[in-house]
């Protein structure tokens, strides 16, 4: 079975990857020294209905206690009121300081679920069991767990790594294309960053199907993995290499209604515009935009910003991120393919060009 080790010394942990491991869960939780636990599944109602049972049925067989805990599909779910909801749930179903929260889902239910493990009774393991591309190739791995305000997105959480991440390529294939395609946008960073060769990798599989090869996937989690070893806590400005694409992104992301826009989609946008950021301030070539931008096209990702959003709006939400620091903008830019780094010559006109040529074709 393929695995990542995540090297963080008492906190290390490995992550699992191959077809079929969803069933055999519980004795891989087990094996990582978790067993016998009372285990609160959180889950979201979609993922549930695909994949609970089979969850469920693995961890009983292993001697756990699992109880199932879900909330309604979408971004929305990340706030502190669906944490009290699931912390007073687990705690009327018995659960305490010697229980494990098992996430399972995509990036919303894992940092959800990794806050609640964070908080509750001050603390609890938490495996991570990642149903989308986004959460499986990035979001899974390394610690950050959170909710939203209305200020912003994941302006709340805390650093609370899992004890075990098993990522079963089989669950992707109940995905809408929607969810499945915009997965691919953190991948398609990942590839720019640090691996371009991936790019070709990425651009040779066919979006129609869902055959995504567990190497792949494990490619992409060893260079999230290695990021996260050199900076756990994002204080060496390593770890915000990561930020690729993300900083106009989440400002996107944040200036349409909840599940108006998917992260990746917001992403894809957000690293069309780090592109043109690029180019400017760090020498990269337009013909090294140009095929990052027609991989994200094969995806079906969206590089059109609509008229609705206006860069105002935008820049409201950006003030607010937290790759700003004292007011200073730190932006991720490449120099070329598969070689990234953090500047702080970014101006805020340099932002506002890059969100006016979103409305360009």
């Amino acid at each position: 079975m393929p695995a990542v080790q995540v090297d963080l010394a008492e906190r290390s942990y490995e992550v699992l990857v191959a077809p079929g491991t969803l069933i055999h869960a519980g004795d891989l939780i087990s094996q990582a020294g978790l067993s016998g636990l009372h285990a609160a599944v959180i889950s979201d109602e979609t993922v549930a209905r695909f994949h609970s049972g089979a969850l469920l049925g693995s961890l009983e067989a292993a001697g756990f206690r699992p109880t199932l805990h879900t909330v309604t599909a979408g971004e929305a779910s990340k706030s502190m009121g669906h944490v009290e909801t699931l912390c007073r749930e687990m705690i009327r179903a018995g659960h305490d300081r010697k229980s494990v929260v098992v996430a399972l889902g995509g990036g919303v239910v894992g940092d959800l679920a990794g806050f609640v493990a964070s908080i509750f009774y001050r603390g609890i393991p938490f495996v991570q069991i990642p149903t989308t591309i986004v959460a499986q190739v990035d979001s899974s791995v390394g610690g950050k767990t959170g909710v939203n305000v209305g200020e912003g997105k994941n302006l709340l959480g805390a650093f609370h790594q899992p004890r075990l991440v098993i990522v079963d390529p089989e669950t992707l294939r109940t995905l809408p294309d929607r969810e499945f395609c915009e997965g691919f946008a953190e991948a398609i960073k990942h590839a720019a960053i640090r691996d371009a060769a991936m790019l070709d990798d990425l651009a040779a599989l066919e979006p129609a199907g869902r055959d995504v090869p567990a190497d792949l996937i494990a490619r992409n989690i060893a260079i999230k993995a290695r990021v996260v070893e050199a900076d756990e806590h994002e204080t060496l400005g390593i770890r915000a290499l990561m930020n690729f694409g993300h900083t106009i992104g989440h400002g996107i992301e944040a200036s349409v209604p909840y599940g108006e826009m998917l992260h990746g989609e917001a992403i894809s946008l957000g690293i069309r515009a780090a592109l043109l950021i690029s180019e400017k301030h760090a020498g990269l070539t337009p013909e090294a935009s140009a095929k990052v931008i027609r991989l994200l096209k094969h995806y079906h990702l969206p590089l059109l910003l609509s008229p609705s959003i206006t860069t105002d709006r935008v820049m409201e939400k950006l003030a607010r991120d937290k790759k700003f620091s004292s007011g200073a903008i730190r932006f991720v830019v490449l120099d070329k393919l598969g070689s990234a780094k953090v500047i702080n010559t970014v101006t805020a006109e340099d932002l506002r060009e890059a969100i006016e040529h979103l409305r360009k074709v």
